[in-house]
């Protein structure tokens, strides 16, 4: 039984409209901004309404910023993360689910400890590692003595070196790790159907061929909903990109870009930065993942909630 409570929906609601306020203000007040010069932007008190300059501001932002083989780059870099993302938390998590192995849960939960350690905390040790990727491995022919032996016998010196610095690769690979989604694919994949299993193996279907024919069929609304996400992610990163890359015109990625146009001349007494330019970026900048929530709004949610597999 369902009990009418109008005023209780009416406080729900209330406080609903409350919080898209707040989340829709700011985005509002950005749009005004880059409507206008930069005179309105700095008098006074602030302006509600939009101004007539606002493709004026863009297609100034645009070049100043040199946005085109930055979007580029951030795009590369965004569906590069989805892909390694999707993939390695797939195959991650159809291991630890399907297959029978001494120590499983405890990989398990090791994995999921780390949602407690993002980025920022292991910011050194992985530019230490993207600045030489195989350095693991040459630690540990150091250690054994294989570097060693190899010299002494033939003269040789083992120096194994993979710079990751200023590359696709470095701005990738360090943040395809992920887990949330293995956690949703393991959750997922928990609601499997054992004869569903049984029926793939009678049919000869192998590990592999289970997985792509059955399971990742199943999983479009999970990989939908993850990729969403992840992409959100991969955007907006940016200690990340302004760590490990310096070569930006090559590289460069339009999230770091963006604070260039707010110059460090308030405190060299420089004037007053172009903030209606600052803001005309900042509409571009956020168009793109705004769009992906749009577009895959109804993935993204029935892959969160939906439980009839």
């Amino acid at each position: 039984m369902i009990e009418r409570t109008p005023w209780l929906n009416l406080a729900t609601h209330l406080i609903l409209i409350l919080g898209l306020v707040m989340i829709l203000l700011p985005i509002w007040l950005t749009f005004v901004a880059a409507s206008h010069d930069l005179q309105t932007v700095n008098t006074a008190p602030v302006e509600f309404w939009p101004g007539p300059y606002l493709l004026d501001n863009l297609r100034t932002a645009w070049v100043e910023s040199d946005f085109g083989p930055k979007f580029v780059n951030s795009l590369i870099v965004a569906t590069g993360v989805v892909i390694g993302k999707i993939t390695l938390a797939c195959i991650t998590a159809f291991a630890l689910v399907f297959f029978n192995f001494r120590g499983r849960m405890l990989i398990f939960w090791m994995i999921f400890i780390t949602l407690m350690l993002p980025l920022e905390i292991r910011i050194v040790p992985t530019y230490a590692v993207a600045a030489n990727a195989l350095s693991p491995f040459q630690t540990l022919l150091d250690v054994t003595g294989i570097t060693w032996a190899v010299q002494t016998l033939s003269g040789l010196q083992i120096a194994l070196e993979w710079n990751l610095l200023n590359s696709y690769t470095g701005l990738i690979l360090p943040l395809v790790a992920t887990a949330t989604g293995t956690f949703l694919y393991r959750q997922f994949f928990l609601t499997v159907p054992d004869e569903l299993v049984e029926a793939a193996r009678m049919d000869g279907a192998g590990p592999l061929r289970f997985l792509w024919d059955t399971l990742i069929p199943l999983s479009k609304t999970n990989i939908a909903a993850l990729a969403t996400i992840m992409f959100v992610y991969a955007w907006n990163q940016y200690l990340w990109p302004l760590l490990v890359v310096t070569d930006r015109a090559a590289y460069g990625v339009v999230v770091v870009q963006l604070s260039d146009l707010v110059p460090d001349n308030l405190t060299t007494g420089g004037g007053t930065p172009n903030w209606h330019i600052a803001m005309a970026a900042t509409l571009m900048v956020m168009l793109p993942p705004i769009a992906i929530v749009i577009f895959m709004q109804r993935w993204f949610v029935r892959g969160l909630i939906n439980t009839d597999k």
